[in-house]
């Protein structure tokens, strides 16, 4: 029986700024459901969602100088790669034409139900807290967040002023920062 090991949040950062293949394999391995779920979540699209993670693992890789550990948890850090790249590439010109020009029967063959991936213990967590806050707020955090939406375009789509948003967004931020803090 071969040994698997595991490894701290530490010992994982310490590993991949030293460039230790295994230590990046069993990031990717322990991860990366995690982080195709929101990929997912953001494209809407499993089928270029495998193209995107494999983009995020590899700013992942290149930029790991850029994280700084008192600012917040590996995890989150790489959540944010996730799902920044995710929402540039919805918002990207090639992105939108291939959504226009996509075969109609491409469609039929969408999966709209639950995702398939394991998500890691972090994720269900995130997921559990979102739980905790109003329907309105969840929505709030959804739309920017997940699908990408700036405050303006939260307006439009909910129809409710700007002030009123940019408030909303601060209140839910607010809130979950209180749950997390608990």
């Amino acid at each position: 029986m071969e040994y698997a090991p595991t490894y701290t949040e530490a010992e994982l950062v310490q590993g991949l700024r030293a460039r230790d293949q295994k230590v990046f394999s069993y990031l990717y391995d322990h991860y990366s459901p995690a982080l195709y779920g929101v990929i997912v979540k953001v494209l809407n699209d499993n089928s270029s969602a495998g193209d995107v993670l494999q983009e995020v693992f590899l700013k992942i890789w290149r930029h790991l100088d850029r994280y700084d550990e008192e600012k917040g948890r590996l995890f989150t850090w790489m959540l944010n790669i996730a799902r920044n790249t995710a929402i540039d590439i919805l918002r990207s010109k090639s992105h939108k034409l291939e959504q226009k020009i996509q075969n109609i029967t491409d469609a039929v063959h969408s999966v709209n139900g639950p995702l398939s991936v394991h998500p890691s213990t972090d994720y269900i967590g995130f997921s559990r807290i979102l739980e905790k806050l109003t329907k309105e707020q969840r929505t709030l955090i959804d739309l920017a967040y997940y699908k990408g939406c700036t405050q303006e375009e939260i307006s439009r789509v909910l129809e409710i002023p700007l002030g009123t948003v940019k408030t909303r967004m601060r209140n839910a931020i607010i809130q979950l920062r209180n749950i997390l803090n608990k």
